[in-house]
């Protein structure tokens, strides 16, 4: 077997630090392999799943003033663009003359950015794969001016605050002066509507959860049984965040190439927060980035909220 590039053996260990650490975690890039990255396209439809029905209501309801608010021929950038789907809403409402579609998932990236040059064939799209947790590098064609940043779906709080930050910055280092940041943000609400989100009735995040393990057995070579592994989702109140997690069913022995770990019976393996703010406390967050002034929009219930900022 050739040896690996230098970008998988740096995955390979990262990976094998996280499983080796106390608590074992993994990182949720890893659940975004092509098999991933469907189950969450799953996850978005369900009922218990507010998150993508709320946001795409507030920017049906308040489309008109974002629309105005940007303008028309802007350059989007998408972070994490998934299946395009916002993307095509939001491209219809301004009409950018730009738009970059920024992905960690290539084959899902480029299969996305495909249908929408279909929708579109007079726009401007390019796909871009990249880790967000990463440098934010474009292309050097790509427009400088009238940027942007689109980051929807509440994806912000899969990073811890300092991450959010940290990454709220590289965003704003993407715009000019006259660029702007386009975000969703899930808010706090009763913890049995937020633990529902997570852990779904049909068990289709359960799935998406595992098929974590999955990944891995295939780009570390491990040798996790899935059947001794089930998923976990709970709301933690002091961190305020919803934390999912893999606990092991009974005592098991994971082996990869050059490790392994025991896992007792009941241990867990952390492999995603989702933070949830309050909207004051991510105004907050955006000013410490680098972001002077916003506008916020929510559903009547405040279950969800757009911002949009600029430097």
């Amino acid at each position: 077997m050739p040896p690996a590039s230098p970008a998988l053996a740096a995955e390979i260990t990262e990976i094998a630090a996280g499983l080796g650490a106390a608590p074992a975690t993994i990182s949720p890039k890893y659940f975004y392999d092509a098999e991933g990255s469907v189950l969450f396209e799953r996850i978005t439809r369900l009922p218990e799943y507010y998150l993508t029905r709320t946001e795409r209501a507030i920017m049906q309801a308040h489309g008109e003033e974002i629309g105005r608010q940007v303008g028309r021929g802007a350059t989007v950038i998408e972070l994490g663009a998934g299946n395009c789907e916002k993307a095509r809403r939001l491209c219809a409402l301004i009409e950018p003359g730009c738009f970059v579609a920024v992905d960690i998932s290539a084959d899902f990236l480029h299969q996305a950015v495909d249908g929408l040059r279909d929708a579109f064939p007079a726009l401007d799209v390019r796909a871009v794969v990249a880790d967000l947790l990463g440098e934010l590098a474009l292309p050097d064609d790509i427009p400088a001016d009238r940027r942007l940043v689109f980051y929807p779906g509440s994806s912000i709080g899969n990073f811890d605050p300092p991450a959010a930050l940290a990454l709220l910055g590289r965003m704003r280092a993407l715009l000019a002066a006259d660029g702007a940041l386009l975000i969703g943000v899930d808010l706090v609400k009763d913890v049995a509507v937020l633990e529902a989100a997570y852990d779904d009735a049909a068990g289709v995040t359960a799935a998406f959860n595992l098929n974590v393990l999955t990944h891995l057995n295939r780009l570390l070579g491990a040798d996790f049984d899935l059947v001794q592994w089930r998923h976990r989702a709970l709301f933690n109140r002091e961190k305020s965040r919803i934390e999912m997690h893999l606990e092991a069913y009974a005592d098991t022995l994971v082996t990869w190439p050059g490790g392994s770990r025991h896992f007792r019976r009941g241990e867990r393996i952390h492999t995603e927060n989702s933070y949830k703010y309050r909207i004051a406390d991510f105004a907050h967050l955006l000013e410490l980035a680098g972001f002077a002034s916003c506008s916020c929009w929510t559903d009547p219930g405040h279950a969800f909220a757009v911002l949009l900022a600029r430097p």
